[in-house]
């Protein structure tokens, strides 16, 4: 305080926590402190977001007139999106605006993490080679989950709030268990600390064994015997003072890779794909939108809007007679079901799209006046992407507007095709269906039925052939072929019959046709088999369809550890 020109005790600090009503007392706070001279911490003003305004206009007000040592700080969460952001943009110019950034990297992040403890910790358990080794594993294993969100979906289905003081309390943990045993209890450690002191975040299954994964390889006997290494070419130090530790992580951690998340190296590419596609997006959505770039530049964006309408409209398909449909149907099997519920479904958003695209072309030609709903339309075509009335009917899909385009095309194509005689086709492209888990839950429907088997106790048995869809000339008598399947975070071998190690640069590799057919659940072996989520899409999360036993020779944790799942479209 008096390096800069104060007088200060704690009597001249207002702290006000925001939140359950306390507006009032910290507008109290700010006069008081406005006319004296006082400091005024605000908390948490991310919680307030309506007296915001309120606070801006005060500030405002209380710039002007106010004793020369009034200070006012403010604190608030990051906003996890653009559209979160709600602190007004004049407390926002007018504040000098300090940030917390979290370390990058698993070098940074693992000093970090050690440097919530210190030589006195270390000294402190009775156990004390037990306690140091698995303390650095337990810092490992936060400086990994805390940086993997930075790998996408592949590396979180979910972002998670970890932090600092989940490791913390883990130790503790820790500290209690070995000095009231003389046993370390790897179980209950891992359950302690992998289902509620992180998993306590976690809403997302796969997300859970993901974290359960890498406990059961970082926290296990093997770690006291010298033989356990947490990432390939980094081995758990021996017993070593805490500078010893910190110097250990500049000397043998490798240089940062996925290698060190357990993921492939084409996990970084992915994601650095991605975030330059972003980018990119918002650089073009800069660009000005109501005349062309310069003389001589070309169309005008109604022009090219009104080009794209007319032939999205030409080749928009026509909607299936739901009437003629249903009198064609000879049996009402579950895969005629499935058949008839997709057509409804691709009537449902081609009349939306018609409909939409008919009066934008309208408002375009001055025929109509051209309404707020329009207008989004035609900047959603003219940026390429999908409309958000159109994604209200459709299906998940990361596609721009030309790929989801000639996507919905090759749908109805080939919806049209199956529907003809309603004869199971010989593949079925599971990725063109609206809801794919009709059609699996069709394949057990339908065995239940021929079987007599009760549908509550049987389970889906997948087999990858060795051939593509072109080689298949008729439906199996039982069961299904589908294709359209990807693999993200490793390949299919086709002729090993088991999952590999991915190759560099072939970040989805296409699977053969696989075989799915139902059989009784206590049937059901899974000894050597990856259990591998299936979803429509790289976003993964919402969009999980359903869970594939693929055979694997390697351990099923390093898949996991990988993010290794199937995906319906790239």
């Amino acid at each position: 305080g008096k390096k800069l020109g104060y007088t200060f005790n704690h009597r001249n600090l207002h702290n006000v926590s925001l939140g359950q009503g306390q507006e009032v007392v910290a507008e109290q706070a700010l006069d008081v402190a406005a006319k004296e001279g006082h400091w005024v911490i605000l908390q948490n003003i991310h919680l307030v977001a309506k007296w915001l305004s309120s606070l801006e206009k005060r500030l405002e007000r209380l710039s002007q007139g106010s004793h020369r040592d009034f200070r006012v700080f403010l604190s608030a969460e990051p906003a996890p999106c653009p559209e979160s952001h709600i602190i007004p943009q004049g407390i926002l110019q007018s504040s000098i605006k300090i940030t917390s950034e979290a370390p990058t990297g698993i070098h940074a992040n693992l000093h970090k993490a050690l440097d919530n403890f210190s030589q006195d910790t270390l000294e402190m358990c009775s156990q004390e080679k037990e306690f140091r080794s698995i303390l650095f594993a337990l810092c490992y294993f936060h400086a990994v989950v805390a940086e993997r969100r930075k790998f996408g979906p592949q590396g979180w289905n979910r972002p998670y709030p970890f932090s600092t003081g989940d490791l913390t309390i883990s130790v503790s943990v820790l500290y209690n268990y070995l000095q009231a045993s003389h046993k370390v209890p790897y179980d209950d450690l891992r359950y302690l600390v992998g289902e509620i002191m992180y998993g306590g975040h976690i809403t997302d299954d796969w997300d859970r064994r993901l974290c359960r994964t890498y406990l059961e390889e970082f926290i296990k006997p093997e770690m006291m015997e010298g033989e356990l290494c947490l990432a390939p070419g980094f081995p758990l130090p021996g017993n070593m003072d805490y500078n010893g530790y910190h110097q250990y992580i500049d000397d043998a951690l490798p240089a940062e890779s996925p290698y060190l998340y357990g993921l492939h190296p084409n996990a970084e590419i992915g994601f650095l794909t991605q975030r330059s596609e972003r980018l990119l997006r918002t650089v073009l959505e800069l660009q000005p939108r109501d005349s062309s770039t310069g003389q001589g530049a070309g169309d005008t964006q109604e022009e090219m809007v009104q080009t794209l309408v007319e032939e999205m409209l030409e080749k928009l398909p026509d909607e299936f007679n739901m009437a003629e449909l249903l009198a064609r149907v000879e049996e009402r099997t579950p895969y005629a079901v499935v058949a008839l519920q997709e057509c409804e479904r691709m009537n449902a958003l081609t009349a939306e799209m018609r409909r939409s695209l008919g009066e934008l072309e309208l408002g375009l030609k001055g025929e109509l006046t051209m309404t707020s709903e329009m207008e989004t339309l035609q900047n959603s075509l003219f940026f390429g992407t999908v409309p958000e009335s159109w994604v209200r009917r459709s299906y998940p899909s990361t596609a721009s507007l030309g790929s989801w385009c000639a996507d919905l095309l090759a749908r109805s194509s080939e919806l049209e095709a199956w529907t003809r005689d309603f004869s199971l086709p010989s593949t079925l492209w599971l990725g063109g269906f609206f809801n794919p888990q009709a059609l699996l839950t069709a394949v057990m429907q339908s065995t239940a039925r021929k079987n007599r088997w009760p549908l509550d106790r049987m389970a889906l048995h997948c087999e990858v052939t060795k051939k593509s869809r072109e080689d298949f000339a008729s439906a199996p008598r039982e069961g299904a072929y589908v294709h359209g399947l990807f693999m993200e975070g490793a390949r299919w071998d086709a002729q090993a019959g088991t999952i590999m190690e991915a190759r560099l640069k072939e970040l989805t590799p296409a699977m053969p046709v696989v075989f799915i057919r139902a059989i009784p659940d206590d049937k059901q072996d899974t000894r050597g088999l990856y259990p591998c989520p299936l979803y429509r899409t790289r976003q993964r999360g919402p969009t999980y369809v359903w869970t594939f036993n693929l055979k694997t020779k390697e351990s099923p944790s390093k898949w996991v550890l990988a993010g290794v799942a199937l995906l319906l479209q790239v």
